[in-house]
């Protein structure tokens, strides 16, 4: 799936596999090797959750020989099972975007209210996507069930 916008005439980030519903939530989803299957991934309010969760079904169904193609390759976490079912790789790419998407929505809504985070977890919404170079530094393996 290409990232492509539906409806909205303004230019947004593009991520490998990400689409942009035209009331403006985003979505992921992924083919399943060796079939004519889809594997939903979610609706995310934000395009970095989709893109993370795009990221680890990519990685779980096609063991990919090189991540430059991943749009956050330093979110994978270490020792992320490539054995798994489709639904088990579903439920985790799941649960890896909505944390990424509760994380940057707090900490958005903080920023607007001009509080100061304490915490490690940050987000540089200057950063451009794709290919790895953001300033998007949240670790998945904190969320990631197997």
């Amino acid at each position: 799936m290409s990232s492509s916008e539906e409806g909205s005439g303004t230019p947004d980030r593009k991520y490998s596999g990400v689409r942009r519903r035209k009331w403006g939530k985003w979505v992921s989803e992924i083919r399943v090797p060796g079939t004519q299957e889809r594997l939903w991934l979610g609706t995310y309010s934000t395009p970095e959750g989709a893109a993370v969760a795009h990221d680890i079904a990519h990685y779980c169904l096609r063991q990919p020989a090189s991540l430059d193609k991943l749009n956050f390759p330093s979110l994978l976490p270490p020792g992320l099972r490539t054995d798994m079912s489709p639904e088990s790789v579903q439920k985790a790419a799941s649960d890896a975007g909505m944390a990424i998407d509760a994380r940057l929505i707090s900490e958005r809504a903080a920023k607007e209210e001009g509080c100061v985070h304490s915490h490690s977890h940050q987000y540089d919404d200057s950063a451009g996507g794709g290919g790895g170079s953001s300033g998007l530094t949240i670790s998945v393996e904190d969320y990631y069930y197997l």
